[in-house]
């Protein structure tokens, strides 16, 4: 499944650089509740994933990152893991992933599992144990503190889904900490036989074939619970420099850690030439750039594209000539990109297009989440008992407790709720849009009968040949996989505009991130006649000094 690896002639100020497989490849998140229900259940599962890689390999992705399959009460869709060497029923069998493995590789698609260790699920063999006496070995497996004097907790630290972080247990008389839920107790990254355990599980699983880790909030493992510092604590990069010596070394795999803390200040301390604990990080300034400082993603701003282009543009310059980065706008946790970045009305195509240019040619890795590559859009749900996302649920007690009017909450829900990417993925026009001939575990989009992948894939200037055509250049051209990065128009509203270098190639890249027409002023040298790569309103082959952008127009020129 990897590339072959060689050595590249970087540009003139980078040292020579080691070309991995995955710095030409695209990865493809699966989220799978809701990809492919292959036996009527109305709840995705692994058959039906395997059901549908024709459809992966058709777009040319490298490898797949698969949200969490493993056996788990889902008290948060998986992200609560009860067995880590067991698959969830209701997703299939040990059996069913080795075949997903085996025929992806057939494919050339390699499987990223999601390595969620900062906490367990409380059904796990170790918390039974754990909460059953103090002096069981997995005890001290998790965080625990004793009760405050009143017999309280001890302390007014808070969940991130709401609510107190510290729960009860009769049993031992103490407090354990979850930084989440309290079915998501946090493990003891203190503990060097925990660890021993998850390297050893780490080990099992890349054993059976599997092509790295997307690593689940794992710059929270080396907190200090007592200190209040949770992202980036002061054990996290010696956890880290342990696991690549003792599972990670020598692997021709990828590994992805996410963190929501992490900065250019301190990005190179995970994917640093001289650190190499991970090949990059998934980070989120971004992202955060359309929340409200105070009430966060429930209370959204208004986009703001100078912002958003000063947060990607900082992770360009720094893995100017160190580290990698990854691209995305779009995951299980966040809105669909076309409903929260551009357009999701009449522009739709146009807009999905162009967020899709702008985001795939930067340097470093791009991952498509399921439905993007056809330009899904949030869900229109209107009344609470629709959503089935535990975050937003929680938020929503405690922001009405508060006063926060009911409107306004959904309001806030439809823009940005977790629920919104995770309706299921639209295949056809028919029933459930084909992803179950069941009663689907949550509402499919009524807008699948007009946006889906039967009638995507049927238009040869579709969103979905764009896409494609999008990772084939990152296959194929050097320029696209590792030139520089230069932005300019910086302080432009309305448009993202850069240009890439390698040698004497220049890869001019332009998007007009508005529905009314944009007349645009490029600086002195960015102008030049060559090969048009990609384009959403026809093909231009010349980049003038001063030139008009159409409503949510993109296009890229190869100039030499």
């Amino acid at each position: 499944m990897p590339l072959p690896q060689r050595s590249i002639s970087a540009p003139a100020a980078a040292r020579e650089q080691r070309e991995m497989w995955w710095h030409r490849a695209t990865g493809y998140q699966i989220y799978p509740r809701s990809f492919a229900d292959s036996n009527g259940d109305g709840v995705g599962d692994i058959p039906g994933i395997i059901s549908r890689l024709g459809h992966l390999a058709d777009l040319g992705i490298g490898f797949i990152w698969l949200s969490p399959v493993y056996a788990s009460p889902m008290v948060d869709n998986g992200y609560d893991i009860a067995d880590y060497r067991a698959i969830a029923p209701e997703y299939g069998t040990l059996e069913d992933m080795d075949r997903l493995i085996a025929e992806a590789r057939e494919r050339g698609i390699g499987i990223v599992m999601d390595l969620v260790v900062n906490h367990s699920s409380s059904l796990h063999d170790w918390f039974r144990a754990a909460r059953a006496s103090r002096e069981a070995p997995e005890h001290d497996y998790y965080i625990w503190r004793d009760a405050a004097p009143d017999g309280g907790p001890p302390d007014d630290q808070q969940a991130a889904f709401g609510g107190p972080a510290w729960s009860w247990v009769e049993e031992v008389g103490r407090y354990y900490f979850h930084y989440f839920s309290p079915a998501q107790p946090d493990l003891n990254w203190a503990n060097p036989a925990l660890r021993a355990e998850i390297y050893d599980m780490m080990r099992w699983w890349l054993d059976r074939g599997i092509a790295g880790f997307r690593m689940d909030v794992i710059s929270l493992i080396g907190k200090d619970v007592d200190a209040r510092v949770y992202e980036e604590g002061p054990s996290l990069h010696d956890h880290l420099q342990e696991m690549h010596r003792e599972v990670l070394a020598g692997r021709d795999i990828v590994t992805i850690g996410e963190s929501w803390s992490v900065s250019p200040e301190t990005g190179l301390l995970y994917c640093g030439r001289d650190r190499r604990e991970l090949d990059m990080v998934f980070e989120f300034s971004h992202i955060r750039e359309g929340w409200d400082p105070e009430r966060g993603k429930f209370a959204p701003r208004p986009f703001d594209l100078r912002g958003f282009k000063r947060e990607l543009f900082a992770w360009q310059d720094l893995t100017r000539h160190d580290g990698w980065t990854s691209l995305f706008l779009s995951n299980h946790d966040l809105p669909r990109q076309v409903s929260f970045y551009a357009d999701d009305g009449p522009y739709r195509r146009e807009a999905a297009k162009m967020l899709a240019t702008v985001l795939h040619l930067l340097k470093g890795t791009p991952f498509i989440y399921q439905g993007e590559e056809i330009g899904m859009t949030n869900a229109p749900f209107e009344r609470i008992d629709q959503y089935r996302d535990l975050e937003t649920l929680n938020h929503f007690e405690a922001q009405i407790a508060a006063g926060v009017p009911l409107e306004e909450f959904i309001a806030g829900a439809r823009r940005n709720s977790r629920d919104n990417s995770r309706t299921p993925m639209q295949w056809s026009p028919g029933p459930h849009a084909g992803f179950t001939t069941g009663t689907p575990w949550i509402e499919v989009n009524p807008n699948a009968s007009e946006i889906n992948v039967e009638q995507d894939s049927a238009q040869p200037d579709g969103i979905l040949a764009h896409y494609r055509k999008l990772v084939a250049l990152r296959r194929e051209r050097d320029i696209v996989a590792f030139g520089e990065t230069e932005p300019f128009l910086a302080n432009s509203p309305a448009v993202m505009a850069y240009q890439r270098r390698l040698g004497a190639q220049r890869l001019v890249v332009l998007g007009n991130f508005t529905g009314q027409e944009q007349e645009v002023e490029l600086p002195d040298g960015v102008e030049g006649a060559g090969t048009c790569l990609v384009a959403s309103h026809g093909e231009r082959h010349h980049i003038p000094r001063q030139l008009q952008l159409a409503p949510y127009e993109s296009l890229a020129v190869l100039i030499s």
